[in-house]
């Protein structure tokens, strides 16, 4: 296929996307009243508030940089300064495009609001007895019912910021930068896994992708880009286990997997990319399956300490699904949510992703070639893992809203994709405006 072509192709394929958001808006604004969505600014929880703020600035002077020397740098790099640019790139962008809406709304105030984990701090002077009561909180009509996202979460997600808490880290200001700087290692993670599986040339190409992700808008200050940097870590240690690497690597990517499961209940499907990487690495599997040990050992810990202290995973998250529906998903429509939620996708990943996805497939299904050829197929059907796992949380019926946090986990794997585009320039710049008018038009919720 000329290249003509295939960026025609690509046009077409983010131009479908623009439609599909449009038609979320449209249809969440004309179709649906706020009772029904219960979202200010469908398909995203937030509203429509254009603003600047102290972190304008510098979100666009990042922005600029990136896009100019990105690619550049990436491909110039040592491996390591790449990845320790990664990383600061990625502090940068995500710090300033918080303080676009200032330190206390955009950092501070973030995870201190009715719903959040920092409210329920005082409730964990006994944390043992805390935990084995944990259980008996979490449906509305239950005693000192726990908030929506303590409830709606394992109580490992809390107890983070308990320990933060603890040390002597309390308060709104460290909780956000915790999720900040933690969130930002996820993208040198997926580097570190892509490069394992795929080899060192696709991982340079992605690289200003991930930095400049317009999910930065939502990891600055969820925890939930706090889950995705543990949950993108625990494949890059597997990722490391299998190509060769020491197998003890495998014993921190279980440790990591178990805490995972313990921070979200949604990311047990981090199991399909788990699947995809010893798949992509069976060489390496077969020929030390002793891996496996450590692997499994890893992933026991957290789980078994969680029990042995009182919490049932289980009924936990029987209960979950129960108070799920008492609230807003017992009143959010399916048939609107379930191809919204990928509007959403759309906005937390932008338009290179979308194009970048597109050319994925080509090599997905011809998964032939050698040398550097053989690195498209490895790296699209990494990517395709994240993409299922996404499809399957998606038609689960459990992500109805809120995806646009929900799922950055399973969006930091298809960031990638922009590995396989021509005119990267291009395409970052239309990450990056994106970003940057998502955050000044929009009052995010998160």
């Amino acid at each position: 296929m000329t290249r003509p072509r295939s960026l025609t192709l690509d046009l077409c394929a983010a131009a479908a996307a623009v439609l599909l958001v449009a038609a979320a808006v449209l249809v969440g604004r004309t179709v649906y009243t706020y009772d029904t969505l219960i979202v200010g600014w469908p398909p995203l929880l937030g509203r429509w508030d254009p603003h600047v703020g102290p972190g304008t600035p510098a979100a666009v002077l990042v922005a600029t940089a990136a896009v100019a020397y990105g690619p550049a740098l990436a491909g110039r790099l040592p491996w390591r300064a790449l990845l320790a640019a990664a990383w600061g790139t990625a502090m940068a962008w995500t710090w300033s495009l918080a303080l676009v809406d200032g330190w206390h709304r955009g950092v501070a105030g973030r995870l201190t609001t009715g719903q959040e984990y920092l409210t329920v701090i005082d409730r964990w002077h006994d944390v043992p007895a805390t935990l084995r009561d944990f259980t008996g909180h979490i449906l509305l009509r239950s005693p000192d019912n726990w908030p929506a996202h303590v409830a709606g979460h394992p109580p490992g997600a809390t107890l983070t910021f308990v320990l933060l808490d603890r040390i002597g880290l309390g308060g709104g200001g460290w909780a956000g930068a915790w999720c900040i700087t933690v969130g930002a290692t996820g993208c040198v993670a997926v580097l570190v896994a892509v490069r394992a599986l795929a080899g060192e040339r696709p991982a340079r190409r992605a690289a200003p992708f991930l930095v400049l992700a317009p999910a930065a808008v939502w990891t600055g200050t969820s925890a939930d880009g706090y889950f995705a940097a543990v949950a993108a870590w625990a494949v890059a240690l597997l990722a490391l286990a299998v190509t060769g690497r020491s197998p003890w690597w495998a014993a921190g990517s279980g440790l990591l997997f178990g805490l995972t499961c313990y921070l979200s209940y949604g990311l047990t499907l981090f199991a399909v990319i788990g699947a995809a990487v010893l798949w992509l690495g069976r060489r390496g599997v077969r020929e030390r399956p002793v891996l496996f040990v450590p692997l499994l050992a890893g992933a026991a810990v957290v789980p078994l300490a969680f029990t042995v202290a009182g919490f049932d995973w289980w009924e936990a998250y029987r209960l979950l699904v129960e108070r799920y529906y008492e609230g807003a998903a017992g009143v959010r429509p399916y048939g609107y949510w379930v191809w919204a939620n990928l509007a959403c996708t759309v906005l937390i990943t932008g338009l290179a992703t979308v194009a970048g996805l597109r050319r994925a497939a080509g090599p997905l299904v011809r998964r032939r070639g050698a040398g550097a050829v053989a690195e498209e197929p490895r790296l699209a059907f990494l990517v395709a893992a994240g993409l299922l796992a996404l499809l399957i949380a998606d038609l689960s019926g459990m992500s109805k809203a809120e995806t646009e946090r929900i799922w950055l986990p399973f969006a930091l794997w298809l960031l990638p994709a922009g590995a396989f585009l021509t005119r990267p320039r291009a395409w970052l710049a239309a990450q990056a405006v994106l970003a940057l008018l998502l955050n000044h038009l929009v009052a995010t919720g998160w």
